[in-house]
């Protein structure tokens, strides 16, 4: 189940240095915004400042939210699915959405639970990420001139602009060394005894810009993040306050972790990337339809728009029936990133090669050149090349236990050699474990 209470974090008191306040946890029907009811009743509340301030302006349909991306890579994955669901929310509920993209804070790198600085990207790598990440937002958020559609905008364009003395000089007043050592973000990497650059240093503040140049830009109101942001997105919160005297909210939602403690979208593979050409349909609809028993209901909630007593149905189904509650998962989830077609052809594909042990074209293909087939490959090197493990070593663990099959046979031998002998109506069926599979064809 989602947690039934939530943190409630004065920024005042956080001043005075008693950085464990909790105040008495609000009930669902405490809030009377549709906003905030609805992201309660869907689990999304870790920490949020001003309360009763945040409550009367989602009811006044006043609030103007954003949410910030670093390009680091060319797609985000499943673990920032999260934060596109909290934009979603807001556009449903009246409010407007700013998606911000990391050109300029990309340049710099968010300490923010890291053991060590990201490598630093050039801007032309950085300019070619952000290019790739746009076209996901289209699928979840409705962008427009409308007084709720959302906006795309990147940081680079104020901060670039900025002369360090210049920056120091407007912002750095405003913020304490004492302060900034406080937060978890640095404490963490201290503790560690782990390096922190003066360049990750500067992050938080200008975060903290972003936030005030977006609320003179946008009348931007409101910071969303994960709950790992609460410090960074509190100094933003802190600096309108005080230097526009303008109001100004945060919202954080809880880091997310599966049941058995694995980290939200890293699977054995790799990242659980969103885009169709970093991960397929199919493999996206099988890590959905994978999800443990004990999540089902709350990934419900967060990932889908089905309605609140649809899902409590679905996650009381009995036994083996909660499959049916995952299939759900996995549809409506794959309808809402790649569409109903891809949708709807992924659990075709599922259900003619799991339930009916049957071939289809659907099934993700890995190509092999011919000549490499004909000589041989070794089916650990396959396995991890055609991304069913994450190591050759793995793909041996998993073949002596009797979970790596060629064309539906189990293997123990993972050095044995994969060849042409081994194809079936023109390709093979490689497996791992129950609901990982691949087609190799030769090319």
């Amino acid at each position: 189940m989602f947690p039934t209470t939530l943190e409630i974090r004065d920024p005042a008191v956080l001043e005075a240095g008693h950085r464990n306040l909790f105040e008495p946890a609000m009930s669902d029907a405490a809030f009377k915004s549709e906003f905030l009811q609805a992201m309660q009743a869907r689990g999304y509340i870790h920490s949020i400042s001003h309360p009763v301030e945040l409550d009367e302006a989602a009811a006044a349909r006043k609030l103007v939210g954003y949410i910030g991306f670093d390009a680091t890579a060319a797609s985000l994955h499943v673990g920032s699915l999260i934060q596109v669901m909290m934009l979603r929310r807001l556009q449903q509920a009246g409010g407007k959405p700013i998606v911000v993209m990391g050109g300029g804070t990309t340049k710099v790198g968010d300490p923010s639970d890291k053991d060590t600085q990201r490598p630093l990207l050039t801007t032309e790598q950085i300019q070619a990420n952000i290019a790739s990440l746009k076209t996901v937002f289209a699928k979840f958020l409705t962008f427009g001139d409308g007084p709720t559609d959302a906006v795309m905008v990147d940081n680079a364009d104020w901060l670039d602009a900025l002369g360090y003395v210049e920056f120091l000089r407007e912002f750095g007043v405003h913020f304490t060394i004492n302060r900034m050592l406080a937060f978890d973000s640095v404490k963490l990497r201290l503790d560690r005894e782990q390096p922190l650059t003066f360049l990750e240093f500067n992050y938080m503040l200008m975060q903290a810009v972003d936030f005030l140049e977006l609320e003179r830009r946008h009348g931007c109101n409101l910071q969303m993040g994960g709950s790992d942001q609460w410090g960074n997105i509190l100094n933003g919160v802190e600096l309108i306050r005080r230097v526009d005297q303008k109001p100004a909210f945060a919202l954080t939602t809880p880091l997310l972790a599966t049941a058995s403690g694995a980290k939200m979208g890293k699977t054995v593979a790799g990242a659980v990337w969103l885009n169709a050409d970093m991960r397929s349909p199919y493999d996206y609809w099988q890590f959905w339809r994978n999800t443990e028993d004990a999540d089902v209901g709350r990934f419900l909630r967060l990932f889908t728009d089905l309605p609140l007593d649809e899902i409590a149905r679905l996650e009381s189904l009995p036994g083996a029936e909660i499959n049916a509650a995952k299939k759900r998962l996995a549809d409506e989830t794959t309808r809402m990133l790649h569409g109903a077609d891809a949708a709807e052809t992924a659990a075709r594909a599922a259900e003619a090669a799991f339930e009916q042990g049957r071939l289809s074209d659907d099934l993700p293909t890995v190509e092999v050149k011919a000549a490499d087939l004909e000589a041989g490959i070794v089916l650990a090197a396959l396995a991890h090349d055609a991304g069913l493990t994450g190591s050759r070593g793995e793909a041996r663990r998993l073949a002596q236990g009797g979970g790596l099959r060629v064309n539906d046979k189990a293997e123990t031998d993972a050095n044995r050699a994969v060849t042409t002998a081994d194809l079936v109506e023109g390709v093979i069926k490689l497996a791992a474990g129950k609901k990982k599979i691949v087609l190799v064809r030769p090319v």
